[in-house]
């Protein structure tokens, strides 16, 4: 199956449907279970529910510590069994697919080298791990056992981004310069914010600017340098050491384009939403990030004119407002979910790597610890890391 093939599958057009029909009766059946810990990230945004209705997934157990979550998520999943401890389901099921749910990446290491033994294909929450090292070892691990690895970075799966990639390579506007990230803000303002959700927008500029060289940030702290000390673990979602409440973040990439990011404390509502503006030659395109992301266009801006009349558009790439909002009858994280889990699915069959893969993950939070590495060091760090262990850990 060629790329434009795949795009078109995954934009939910009739090709989709009608290709998925005929592959549905010669599909293999898979065996899936998923992994969750009630109180201790739960199943994010919705993973119990990723393989309801597929005709070739069984969900045979979900495994939980806490009793009333695994009673819920087995309610949801209609999963046939349950257990508390996630080892003994995947001894006794030894499921084909498993799903780590989890929004907290404290256990995603443990939990997914224990199902990769088992011979499992893995589709993650994101944050993939709290480390590089962890994620080099879930990767390294599949690709020994050949298993295929994808996390829930759903936004690049949207219909319109899959199209606004493909513009920007004809030249929508013009050839790329800059792309300027930023993250949600709000109460995680900082470190937290870069995160949990500032990874997003990491995978983004890297689909669309290439890959990174090298990165130079400055991260304060209650408006002084943030050093190593005022580092601390997440306070919400435990996505490990964070630190600064302002972080301004610089990124060389390899085709030429300049990134940057911004998260700071106060800066929400002046800042506009959470995504990211690209800047080309001929023209700027603005992208608000989520399962159903916003995308707008200013065709041959003039911002250096005396009086400037700016006619921003909505831009779909002619994609079917009703595909973007829904797919296969689901709506909202659901739908996006299912999204990544169909190239997931394929990726096994055509053993390729998904494209929301395990290593594009492991790069997203690379640029993050890029920037938490620049800010406490004050130094121009280059791509990729040295430091694989967490550099706001001293070692």
């Amino acid at each position: 199956m060629t790329t434009t093939t795949r795009r078109n599958l995954l934009l939910g057009s009739t090709a989709w449907a009608a290709t998925h029909a005929l592959r549905a009766a010669d599909a293999p059946k898979f065996k899936a279970a998923i992994i969750g810990h009630t109180g201790a990230g739960d199943y994010g945004h919705g993973i119990e529910r990723i393989f309801a209705g597929l005709p070739n997934v069984s969900v045979v157990a979900v495994a939980d510590p806490n009793d009333a979550g695994r009673a819920k998520s087995k309610a949801a999943c209609g999963a046939a069994r349950d257990y508390a401890d996630y080892h003994a389901m995947l001894d006794q099921e030894k499921p084909d697919l498993v799903a780590i749910g989890p929004r907290w990446a404290t256990e995603h290491h443990a939990m997914s080298m224990a199902a990769l033994e088992a011979d499992a294909h893995l589709y993650l929450e994101k944050p993939f791990t709290i480390t590089l090292a962890e994620a080099d070892n879930i990767l390294r691990l599949a690709k020994t056992k050949q298993r295929r690895v994808a996390v829930a970075h759903v936004t690049r799966m949207a219909p319109t981004v899959l199209r606004l990639e493909k513009a920007l390579r004809e030249g929508l506007i013009g050839e790329l310069l800059e792309i300027h990230t930023v993250g949600k803000m709000g109460s995680r303002a900082g470190g937290q914010d870069m995160m949990v959700l500032g990874l997003h927008v990491f995978d983004l500029a890297r689909l669309f600017g290439g890959e990174v060289q090298w990165c130079q940030a400055r991260i304060r702290h209650q408006g002084k340098v943030a050093t190593i000390a005022n580092a601390k673990e997440s306070p919400s979602d435990k996505v490990g050491p964070v630190v600064g409440d302002d972080i301004f973040a610089s990124f060389a990439m390899d085709s030429g384009v300049n990134v940057t990011f911004r998260s700071r404390v106060g800066l929400e509502k002046a800042a506009g939403p959470f995504g990211m503006e690209i800047i080309g030659t001929h023209g700027i395109v603005r992208l608000s990030s989520g399962f159903a992301p916003g995308i707008s266009l200013l065709k041959e801006p003039n911002r250096s004119a005396t009086t400037r009349v700016e006619n921003w558009q909505d831009w779909t790439g002619g994609v079917d407002p009703a595909s973007e909002a829904t797919f296969e009858g689901l709506t909202g994280y659901d739908a996006s979910h299912r999204r990544v889990v169909r190239d997931w699915l394929i990726a096994i069959d055509e053993k390729r790597e998904p494209l929301a893969s395990g290593e594009r993950a492991m790069k997203a939070i690379e640029m993050a610890h890029g920037v938490f590495q620049s800010g406490i060091t004050g130094q121009r760090v280059d791509f990729p890391l040295v430091k694989r262990t967490h550099p706001l850990i001293a070692s």
